[in-house]
């Protein structure tokens, strides 16, 4: 496998490139993987801020795509003067509007919470997230009512672009894991953690062809 001389994509801190170079020589069995699926198609969506990116996630949690779609549409044309709800635009909001957009009450409370906490710091601006490490963003978020380590870091991977993201809790990574390395239908997560030392500073990638490994 050649090394990526192409520029480098729009929203990622690193070459996918590089990324599976280095993958495929720590891990030849991940490379053996590489090869089948293809290169790296990661590529973060744009994001307008972390409170607009969390509200979504606490939205789509526990839903399929098509109802949280529904739901969250709802809620923004709550708000017609903006193209997204502002946190003030959130609490000024009488809480039974929101549940009669669709949010259930706790998800009315989550989202609440995370515009208190946007206000009053917790909850960083873009320009001082990308400055700090991934561990101090997972610590500062999951401060926020409903968010979890598994949120935190589906934003790091597909907000973010950060290259060195491993959701060890998440079950297809674990499957995905299982099905190219194991051959056991859910390995532990520690054997995923300990395997996956060799994929830094790239578990990110790893973590994304865990998920590929299910399609094939």
């Amino acid at each position: 496998m050649t090394t990526s001389l192409l520029p480098q994509p729009r929203g990622l801190r690193y070459d996918p490139g590089l990324a599976c170079h280095h993958l495929s020589q720590a891990d030849p069995q991940l490379g053996q993987l590489i090869a089948r699926v293809g290169p790296c198609t990661l590529r973060p969506r744009a994001t307008q801020s972390l409170f607009a990116a969390l509200t979504r996630s606490i939205v789509y949690q526990q839903l399929s795509g098509s109802a949280a779609a529904t739901i969250l549409g709802r809620v923004v044309d709550l708000f017609p003067d903006t193209r997204f709800p502002r946190p003030e635009d959130i609490l000024a909001c009488p809480p039974e509007r929101l549940r009669a957009a669709g949010l259930s009450t706790a998800k009315t409370a989550a989202v609440r919470d995370l515009a208190a906490r946007t206000l009053d710091g917790t909850v960083p601006p873009l320009a001082v997230v990308h400055r700090m490490t991934d561990e101090e963003i997972i610590e500062r978020l999951t401060l926020v009512r409903g968010i979890g380590r598994w949120t935190v870091e589906m934003l790091l991977i597909f907000r973010l672009g950060r290259p060195d993201v491993l959701p060890v809790d998440d079950l297809g990574v674990r499957k995905g894991f299982g099905r190219t390395f194991t051959k056991r239908a859910l390995p532990a997560a520690r054997t995923l953690t300990r395997w996956a030392e060799r994929w830094r500073p790239y578990r990110s990638v790893g973590s994304w062809y865990m998920w590929r490994a299910l399609e094939l």
